[in-house]
């Protein structure tokens, strides 16, 4: 999905689509994960889903024009900020599309600036493994009690109650970084033993 071009009509395409196969025995389910929400479209094309009682979860670091939790517009819609170590830049899309789920990453901000005045790209994540680590990813900062911040009706936010929880989620996804990054340094060595034994015979 490219903008100026077609991006954002796409979008509000899958947020309608969403909307139309939402049903009480398959209910309708989008999550975003970007720096701002801010273009008017998106933002109504959302309330309109969460009147409709698709569930919305939305990860935003930044400004966010939406407000959740407002009876008969946005009760079925959450605003989750991470305060942590980094200043995060990640975008992901996603929609439960019935059960044919389908995740996008890219470049934009929902901004019109970024919707329709730049050169932005989304693209899909069609491998399963991949797929999984975005899942995991929207899983962990979506309840993240460590350094969670939820927005509240009035636009302002809470802290979450971080219990007996050390670790943010930033962290979390350090510590599984580390381990892949481990794992791959240990299957890089053996390969190049077994080379190194093939060599010397």
């Amino acid at each position: 999905l490219t903008a100026p071009v077609t991006m954002k009509k796409t979008l509000l395409d899958k947020i309608d689509r969403e909307i139309d196969i939402h049903s009480n025995r398959n209910p309708g389910l989008i999550r975003f994960k970007s720096n701002a929400i801010e273009d008017p479209e998106i933002v109504d094309a959302l309330y309109r889903a969460s009147r409709a009682g698709v569930k919305v979860e939305l990860v935003v670091r930044d400004s966010c024009r939406l407000r959740p939790g407002l009876p008969g517009l946005s009760e079925n819609i959450t605003v989750t900020s991470i305060v942590g170590r980094f200043l995060e830049h990640t975008r992901i899309f996603y929609f439960k599309n019935g059960g044919k789920e389908e995740y996008y990453i890219g470049s934009a901000d929902l901004m019109t600036r970024n919707l329709e005045h730049r050169v932005e790209v989304l693209t899909p994540v069609e491998a399963p493994e991949l797929r999984r680590e975005l899942k995991e990813m929207l899983d962990l900062q979506l309840k993240d009690n460590r350094s969670g911040w939820d927005m509240l009706a009035d636009g302002s936010y809470v802290q979450r109650k971080a219990g007996r929880t050390r670790n943010g989620s930033q962290q979390k996804l350090i510590s599984a970084a580390n381990k892949r990054d481990g794992e791959a340094n240990r299957l890089k060595k053996s390969k190049l033993n077994s080379i190194a034994r093939r060599a010397s015979k």
